[in-house]
Formats: C-alpha cells, sequence, structure tokens
C-alpha cells in the first residue's frame, strides 16, 4: 500500500482496513482544550489510563467513527475512537495520554499504520 492510501483486507464493506497516518499524541489539560478538558467531541469523558484517539474528520467517512476500536502499530492493545481533531487536519490521529505531558512529547509527531473494521452504519 502506498503511503496515506486507504486498503481493505477484502471486498466486502466491512473488512478490516488500514491506512498510514500522521499520529500526535494529546492530553487532558486546560492548555489543550477550549473548554473541559476531559470532555470529547461526541460527549465522552476521557480519564487518565483510557485507551482513546482522536481522529481528523476525513476518517469518519471510511468508517473510523465514534466507539470503532484501532490498533495502532508500535503500540499494544486497541484504542477507541472517543474524540474528533479540528477541521484542518486530515489522515491524522491523536493518542490520548491521560495528564501524562512527558509521555506526549516523547511520542511526538511520526506516521503510523493504523487498523480498523468499520462499525456496520459506516
Amino acid at each position: 500500500m502506498s503511503a496515506g492510501g486507504l486498503a481493505a483486507c477484502a471486498n466486502e464493506s466491512y473488512a478490516m482496513r488500514e491506512l498510514e497516518v500522521v499520529s500526535t499524541a494529546y492530553n487532558s489539560t486546560a492548555s489543550q482544550t477550549a473548554n473541559d478538558p476531559t470532555l470529547a467531541a461526541w460527549g465522552d469523558r476521557l480519564r487518565p489510563g483510557m485507551m482513546a484517539i482522536a481522529v481528523s474528520r476525513d476518517l469518519i467517512e471510511h468508517g473510523l467513527s465514534r466507539g470503532v476500536e484501532v490498533e495502532i502499530d508500535g503500540l499494544p492493545g486497541r484504542y477507541t475512537v472517543l474524540d474528533k481533531l479540528g477541521g484542518r487536519w486530515t489522515e491524522r490521529i491523536d493518542i490520548y495520554m491521560g495528564e501524562d505531558v512527558a509521555a506526549a512529547k516523547a511520542w511526538g509527531k511520526r506516521r503510523v499504520t493504523i487498523q480498523w473494521q468499520p462499525a456496520p452504519s459506516s
């Protein structure tokens, strides 16, 4: 798959999908939000320890909607889509790192491959 290209593992509309995206990290701090730092875009409350991500709005059209679980190459486990990025970002995820600002800074900005299965309504 070429960088930034979307690949389906089968012809079915709900097959696993894979995409290379830009990845950053964010925290529940007042300096990183305009309002309540624990309130995500779909109304979910974020708490340290949650494995959650925010996605750019263009990725929602590819089936990365609220509640979809995502595997991120290089990280263990599955992350749940619970937040949205501002409209200026494309092909981007933001990994939630609770209140650990040092961990978010250490993560920095990097390209990663993500895999997910879109929800049936996608």
